[in-house]
């Protein structure tokens, strides 16, 4: 469910499916119906497991430091339909999205589209109408059969390859690789970030088919660690400071800067710096209170970074974890790589269809002892002891926010 887009539909009379399901027909018959303002678009198009959202915050912050003006379509909602469609860094507008919901019913688009695709479509009319020089695509899922692959970019983006979402896109690497290089199209040049080898081997024999040129995280650019970091690719930058933290974030970092350089923005070190020193994004090790932190690692992948970023930051300090996750996800993995920093855990029911319950939460959990509690008793005040650090599904930490 997309807050909000159900009160859109309502008003303009426009049916569509919550239902997933892949493919490209539908949207590409709707999208023809309103004129292809996909085609009229220079897009930066991001596909990965993990990352895509940070990657995409930092190019949008860069931009805006270098004078462009942006366009962004990201998902989950964090509050709700509105912030998935971002111009200049600020959620569409109510009357901006009306707008684009009247050519949406006056083109005939009601009963053609899932509620994702729908939502799509949108977003190119609303970039179409407010023209930014850039638009930065977030894959919704997967990437060969996601609604947003029917553009041509300027640069394909695979920021990490790892398993989530298995029922969809398969239960091994190499099957759910074949799903994100599904968006490198022909000539269209690729950045990947630290892929699994099984993964980067798929990757890499989809770029040859499609005679397109890629460049790799730790072999054409990297981000060196040091007294102050320093960037090399395309171009070279000094980052004195970097305001989202963990070592994840220094390689989105660095697919950011890489992906701009190679779609021919031109960079200047005070403005890269300046934004990176400032960049951030909601419920990525998001400080909401003194001790208190949320973050949305819901895989095996996602939690071991969210494990490395605290032992950077808090170095032997101990955790008081609040979990909640959905039935869809490899949560028992998950707990078994928060466990280690544990002081204790507290799993959360909270509401939503796919929501896992705390209680088998509990069940598979290394450490025996966890409180169970509802989502109306999670408590986002300072612990005493301990950092605190509310973790899991999007859905669970925007609903918190939403409070």
């Amino acid at each position: 469910m997309i807050p909000k887009l159900d009160e859109y539909k309502k008003q303009f009379d426009i049916m569509s499916d919550d239902e997933i399901k892949p493919g490209l027909y539908a949207i590409e018959e709707a999208l023809a119906s309103v004129l292809n303002p996909e085609k009229d678009l220079r897009i930066i198009h991001v596909a990965g497991t993990n990352g895509k959202g940070s990657t995409i915050a930092v190019m949008e912050a860069v931009l805006q430091a270098h004078g462009f003006e942006t366009g962004v379509f990201s998902s989950p909602a964090i509050l709700d339909v509105h912030d998935q469609i971002r111009i200049n860094g600020k959620p569409i507008k109510q009357k901006e999205l009306e707008y684009v919901f009247e050519e949406m019913e006056a083109a005939g688009l009601s009963g053609m589209l899932t509620d994702f695709e729908l939502l799509t479509v949108a977003a190119f009319l609303a970039f179409r109408n407010a023209g930014p020089d850039y638009v930065l695509l977030e894959t919704g899922m997967g990437g060969r059969y996601d609604s947003t692959n029917v553009v041509t970019p300027l640069v394909s983006v695979i920021t990490s390859i790892a398993l989530d979402h298995i029922g969809f896109l398969g239960d091994t690497i190499e099957k759910i690789a074949e799903h994100k290089a599904g968006i490198i199209k022909p000539y269209i040049p690729v950045i990947i970030g630290e892929l699994p080898v099984e993964a980067k081997e798929v990757v890499l024999a989809e770029a040859k088919t499609n005679k397109s040129l890629v460049r790799a995280y730790g072999e054409e650019f990297m981000m060196e660690s040091g007294e102050t970091e320093i960037f090399s690719g395309m171009s070279t930058f000094e980052i004195p400071v970097r305001n989202m933290k963990g070592p994840h974030q220094a390689m989105n970092h660095a697919v950011a800067l890489e992906a701009l350089s190679l779609a021919g923005v031109p960079l200047k070190q005070d403005s890269v710096a300046d934004a990176i020193a400032h960049v951030s994004l909601p419920f990525r090790f998001q400080k909401i209170a003194e001790n208190v932190y949320i973050d949305g690692a819901h895989n095996p992948a996602a939690a071991t970074m969210l494990v490395r970023t605290i032992e950077e930051q808090f170095p032997g300090e101990k955790v008081d974890w609040v979990v909640g996750m959905l039935n869809t996800k490899d949560y028992k993995a998950t707990l078994e790589i928060l466990a280690p920093l544990a002081n204790s855990f507290t799993f959360v029911d909270f509401p939503h269809e796919q929501a896992a319950k705390a209680g088998d939460l509990r069940a598979v959990c290394p450490i025996e002892e966890g409180q169970i509690i509802s989502f109306e008793e999670v408590d986002l005040k300072c612990s005493q002891k301990h950092i605190k650090v509310v973790v899991g599904s999007l859905y669970l930490l925007s609903g918190l926010m939403r409070q």
